[in-house]
C-alpha cells in the first residue's frame, strides 16, 4: 500500500480518529441533549467502538482510492492475534470461577497486611495484580485488576480526580508490570525474538526497576485515596462459591490460553471448549464478559487496520533520534499511538544500537498508561470500569492527568535506576 494518496488518507482518518477519542466524552453529552438520537450518540461514544468504527471508514475509502479488491486485501493482510487473545483472555479471566480463586487469594493476603481491608485490597489490586500480568500476560492482570478495584475505587460516589488517579495508577502500572518476563507486555514481545531478549535479560534489565515504580506508585495512589475506599456492598456481593474442580477448569483454561497466545487457532479451539464447559455448568457460573470483550477486540482490531499505514511517518521519527531523545520520544508518541505497534518499526531498523533499543522499548512501556490507546489492556480497563465514571464514560484529560505523576515515577525508574 505504498501509495501516496492512500498515506495521506490513512493519516487524516488516523487524526481524525485520534481526536474522536478524546472527545467522545462529548458524545455521551449531546446523547442527553438530543434525546431522538441518542442511541447514534451513545454508540458514537463509545471509547471501543471508535477505532474500529474509523477502520470501516478507512477501508471503504481505500475502496475509493485503489479499488475494493485491495482495499480488502490489506485490511486481510493485517495481523489479528493480539484483538483475538484480548477478547478470549478477557472473556475467561473474567469469569466467575476466576474471580473467585483470585478474590480468595487477594484477601488471604489482604487480611495479613496491617490495615483496613479496603485500604490492603486497594494496594494490592494496584500493585501486586499489575505484575501477575508478568505471567498470565497484561490483559488478564487488567481484567482481573479492574474487577478488583471497581466496588473500592471506581464507585459513583468516589471523587472523579480520586478516580482519574486510580486508573492513571493502573495504566501505568500494568503497562510496565508485564516487563518481567519476554511474553507478557505486548511492545516486549514484538521485539523478543528479534532481538534475543528472553525473560531472564528483561528481569535483570527492565523487571526489577519496573517492580520498584509499580509498588512505589500504588503505595502513593493508595494513601492519597484511602479516605475515598470502602466497599460497596451492592457491587461486592460474593460471588457463587463453585466447585473446586470447576476453578481448576477455568484456571486451566487460562494457562493453555496464556502458552498459546500467539497461535489463535489453537486458543480459539481452547475458548470454544471452554464456551461448551460453562454451558455444561452453568448453575456455577456467572455471566461473561462477552459485550466487553468483543467491544475492547474491535477497538483493537480498528488500531490494528488503522496503525498499519502510518509507518511512512512514524518510522523516520524513531530512526533520527539519539537514544536518549528516543526514550522521550516514544514516551510521546506511545500516547498517541500503540506502543507495540512503535517497538515493531524499532525492531525494523538495521543496526539500532544496544542502547537505543533499551530506551525505545523503556520509554514506550513508561508511556502505556497516557491514552486509551497506548496500551493494548487500556481499553479492557476502560470497558470494565467506566460505569464508575461521571456520564458512564472516561475523558481523555482526565486519564491523561491521572497517568501523569505514575508516568514520570515509571520513566524515572527506567532511566535512573
Amino acid at each position: 500500500m505504498n501509495h501516496p494518496a492512500v498515506e495521506t488518507v490513512a493519516a487524516i482518518v488516523f487524526a481524525v480518529a485520534l481526536l474522536h477519542t478524546f472527545t467522545a466524552r462529548q458524545f455521551e453529552r449531546l446523547s442527553h441533549r438530543f434525546p431522538r438520537h441518542a442511541g447514534l450518540f451513545h454508540l458514537l461514544g463509545e471509547v471501543e467502538v471508535v477505532f474500529g468504527f474509523w477502520a470501516i471508514v478507512l477501508v471503504l475509502l481505500l475502496a475509493f482510492v485503489v479499488g475494493p479488491t485491495a482495499a480488502i486485501g490489506y485490511a486481510e493482510s493485517r495481523n489479528y492475534t493480539e484483538p483475538l487473545f484480548v477478547f478470549v483472555v478477557m472473556v475467561v479471566a473474567g469469569s466467575g470461577p476466576v474471580l473467585t480463586a483470585v478474590r480468595s487469594l487477594v484477601d488471604a493476603a489482604a487480611a495479613r497486611l496491617p490495615m483496613s481491608r479496603a485500604v490492603a485490597v486497594t494496594w494490592l489490586g494496584l500493585g501486586v495484580v499489575p505484575l501477575s500480568g508478568s505471567l498470565v500476560t497484561e490483559p488478564a492482570a487488567m481484567t482481573i485488576a479492574a474487577l478488583t478495584l471497581a466496588p473500592l475505587a471506581f464507585r459513583s460516589d468516589v471523587p472523579e480526580r480520586a478516580k482519574y488517579l486510580a486508573l492513571g495508577v493502573l495504566f501505568v502500572n500494568v503497562s510496565i508490570g508485564g516487563t518481567l518476563t519476554s511474553y507478557a507486555a505486548p511492545p516486549v514481545l514484538m521485539v523478543a525474538s528479534a532481538w534475543n531478549w528472553d525473560s531472564a535479560f528483561m528481569l535483570q534489565n527492565f523487571g526489577w526497576k519496573a517492580a520498584v515504580a509499580v509498588l512505589f506508585n500504588a503505595s502513593v495512589a493508595t494513601w492519597l485515596l484511602r479516605g475515598s475506599l470502602r466497599a460497596d456492598p451492592k457491587a461486592a456481593a460474593p460471588l457463587p462459591r463453585p466447585p473446586v474442580a470447576v476453578v481448576l477448569v477455568h484456571l486451566a483454561v487460562l494457562a493453555a490460553i496464556v502458552m498459546l497466545a500467539h497461535h489463535p487457532v489453537a486458543f480459539l479451539a481452547v475458548f470454544l471448549l471452554f464456551l461448551g464447559f460453562t454451558q455444561a455448568y452453568e448453575r456455577h457460573q456467572s455471566p461473561l464478559l462477552m459485550r466487553e470483550a468483543l467491544l475492547v477486540a474491535f477497538f483493537l482490531a480498528g488500531l490494528v487496520v488503522l496503525g498499519g499505514l502510518q509507518a511512512w511517518w512514524l518510522r523516520p521519527i524513531v530512526e533520527s533520534l539519539e537514544p536518549l531523545a528516543l526514550f522521550f520520544g516514544a514516551l510521546a508518541l506511545t500516547a498517541v499511538t500503540d506502543n507495540a505497534a512503535l517497538t515493531y518499526l524499532g525492531s525494523l531498523i538495521p543496526g539500532i544500537s544496544d542502547e537505543a533499543k533499551y530506551m525505545l522499548v523503556a520509554g514506550a512501556v513508561a508511556g502505556g498508561g497516557l491514552t486509551v490507546i497506548a496500551n493494548a489492556p487500556n481499553p479492557a480497563g476502560v470497558a470494565l470500569l467506566r460505569r464508575g465514571f461521571a456520564d458512564e464514560s472516561i475523558g481523555a484529560g482526565g486519564l491523561l492527568l491521572g497517568a501523569l505523576g505514575p508516568t514520570v515515577v515509571a520513566a524515572a525508574a527506567l532511566l535512573l535506576l
